[in-house]
């Protein structure tokens, strides 16, 4: 068995802008189980930046430790990539973030990775705004080692096992927004249409863009009673709206449909409209998105889509001041200005 892609490809297939095909932005074959949601997601981190003509080698895919660490070997394979150890994922992000700004940082974790073992790392990079975008594979189990219940479980769910969880979940998405994530949302591995413009949305986001993606374990939690299989979250889905993601510069077109219209504009000018559907809800409001994530979780229904966004937020570098130019090209010159700047430093001190 190989794991190798075969390199023939169609020689018709379109090419974006840069001159690249899709498969340009592909990586190694999938190792996961046939049908893992984490799969889909890949898929559409791969459209995403496909058709936003982002050079792979400009990007850098972070991870820690599980099903959803493994999954940047399988996209983007002409980019950088570093695979940390358990829970620790973002504070390679910042590391790397600080010393190379002009980079796009995509970290991949899971609900053990973030929810568990690397709680107080995911709590500071959100409260730093590190400008990156962090993505949940969110299956509510531990499926590298036989599917016990993660921290993300639903209280009641049914393991395949058939022992019932009695703990309250660690709603990830509520908690981004309240440590002050700039940018907030929520899908499904089986809703490609949605995530793909929620993936280019959170690209463009300067700050923290965080999404959270209920991605099924088609082995250890796709069963009966399973609040987190494909089955139950198909029937249990509410929407905030239909997205349109509107590059800057591209020709615009609008729909007139019933219900109104929220537009987006983020930090470059791009644009996104949300085809409003949840009632009282305000994207722009920290308090509003969280009230329409809890009442959703008390009808028992997921609600996907964007659920929070700071147009006005600061990202670590704006935060900390730092050069515009990334520190890891700055000379010795910058970076040792000699011992009379030093002392003119302490001067000042006194």
């Amino acid at each position: 068995m190989t794991f190798i892609r075969p390199k023939f490809r169609h020689p018709e297939l379109k090419k974006n802008a840069l001159g690249y095909t899709v498969d340009y932005y592909e990586g190694a074959l999938s190792t996961l189980c046939a049908g893992c949601g984490h799969d889909s997601i890949s898929a559409a981190i791969v459209q995403a930046c496909y058709e936003m003509n982002i050079e792979p080698h400009k990007v850098a895919k972070l991870s820690g430790i599980g099903c959803s660490s493994k999954t940047p070997s399988y996209f983007l394979s002409y980019s950088h990539g570093f695979n940390s150890v358990h829970g620790r994922m973002p504070s390679i992000a910042t590391g790397a973030n600080l010393a190379n700004r002009d980079l796009l940082y995509i970290g991949i974790s899971g609900d053990g990775d973030s929810a568990s073992i690397g709680m107080g790392q995911f709590a500071h990079v959100i409260r730093r705004n590190l400008n990156m975008v962090y993505i949940v594979m969110n299956n509510g189990c531990y499926g590298l080692t036989k599917g016990q219940d993660s921290a993300t479980a639903d209280i009641g769910s049914k393991s395949k096992a058939g022992s019932v969880n009695p703990y309250e979940p660690i709603d990830l998405a509520s908690l981004a927004i309240e440590l002050g994530a700039s940018f907030v949302a929520q899908s499904f591995s089986g809703d490609k249409v949605q995530l793909v413009p929620l993936i280019k949305a959170a690209i463009e986001h300067q700050g923290l863009a965080f999404i959270n993606v209920v991605s099924p374990c088609v082995t250890f939690n796709n069963n009966p009673g399973s609040t987190k299989s494909y089955e139950y979250v198909r029937a249990h889905t509410s929407a905030t709206g239909t997205l349109d993601f509107v590059p800057e510069r591209e020709t615009i077109t609008a729909s007139y449909a019933e219900g109104s219209i929220e537009q987006i504009e983020l930090h470059d000018g791009t644009k996104m409209n949300l085809h409003k559907l949840e009632q009282d809800w305000n994207p722009h409001d920290r308090i509003s998105a969280i009230n329409a994530v809890k009442q959703a979780q008390h009808r028992k229904e997921l609600l996907t889509g964007l659920l929070y966004v700071n147009q006005d937020s600061q990202e670590l570098h704006d935060i900390l001041g730092t050069t515009g130019q990334p520190l890891n090209s700055l000379g010795e010159g910058v970076l040792c200005p000699g011992n009379d700047a030093l002392k003119s430093i302490n001067k000042g001190l006194r």
